[in-house]
């Protein structure tokens, strides 16, 4: 699966080849604080399957409680994450943000982690009363 990808601004613009059978729903909080929302879904990219097309990605590291360093990458006018990576190296795969892809209807979620994070809200939102916008 190939996939186009820009950061909100488009400043950042990208192709990438995520494998469909790994896109998981992380429901840490850490991808809950640095999404600023419920959940992130990230589609894994094996090395070399990253292009990036234009711009510099502004790279933040975070270090986890266990003492795992991850590469936090975003726009650097708009501040979208674009993908995370670990520190090191050698080559690792690359947790592509969904949000970012073109299209993104398609990129559907095989599993979650970190289940224990979860929102306990996230199971009631087929019954919150919803409305389209624009």
């Amino acid at each position: 699966m190939k996939v186009d990808g820009r950061c909100h601004c488009g400043r950042i613009a990208y192709q990438a080849e995520p494998d469909p059978a790994g896109i998981l729903v992380c429901h840490c909080t850490d991808c809950q604080a640095l999404s600023g929302s419920a959940f992130r879904t990230v589609a894994p990219t094996t090395p070399g399957r990253f292009r990036p097309l234009s711009g510099e990605l502004t790279v933040y590291v975070k270090v986890a409680e266990s003492g795992t360093r991850r590469q936090q990458t975003v726009g650097p006018e708009c501040g979208s994450p674009i993908h995370s990576i670990a520190e090191g190296g050698e080559p690792k795969v690359c947790s592509l943000r969904v949000g970012t892809h073109r299209p993104r209807a398609e990129r559907r979620p095989v599993g979650q982690i970190w289940r224990r994070s979860a929102l306990p809200w996230l199971g009631e939102l087929p019954a919150i009363p919803g409305r389209a916008q624009g």
